[in-house]
């Protein structure tokens, strides 16, 4: 059986649902992007259909979330979660790939960019 390239917690699938009835779309996209102090963001998109390389993955309640091609690489074996508490509202990405963040925790790297030259 071939491993999720990314695992919805139960709270993160309950909000992505909430947002994406709001919008009225399908699914939410997952990419990371080139940005931030460190060197990698993760971005969020809500899209209509897959785009021909998008990774689906299928979370808890039927959440829909698609993981783009070239994302995938430094997000497999990363746990979507969302929490809430006093001071903050958010999506956290628990990411075994990462080996450094910055110190606003918006930017992370991962060893496979750590060694390209």
């Amino acid at each position: 059986m071939k491993k999720q390239a990314l695992e919805v917690s139960e709270a993160a699938a309950r909000r992505i649902l909430d947002l994406l009835a709001h919008r009225q779309k399908d699914f939410l996209r997952l990419s990371v992007v080139s940005r931030g102090c460190s060197a990698f963001s993760y971005t969020m998109s809500y899209a209509d259909k897959p785009a021909k390389l998008d990774e689906l993955v299928e979370g808890p309640r039927g959440v829909k979330v698609l993981v783009e091609n070239k994302a995938l690489m430094h997000v497999v074996g990363t746990r979507l979660d969302f929490v809430t508490d006093k001071l903050r509202s958010e999506f956290v990405f628990n990411n075994p790939n990462t080996i450094g963040a910055c110190g606003c925790g918006q930017s992370f790297v991962t060893l496979r960019r750590a060694l390209a030259p």
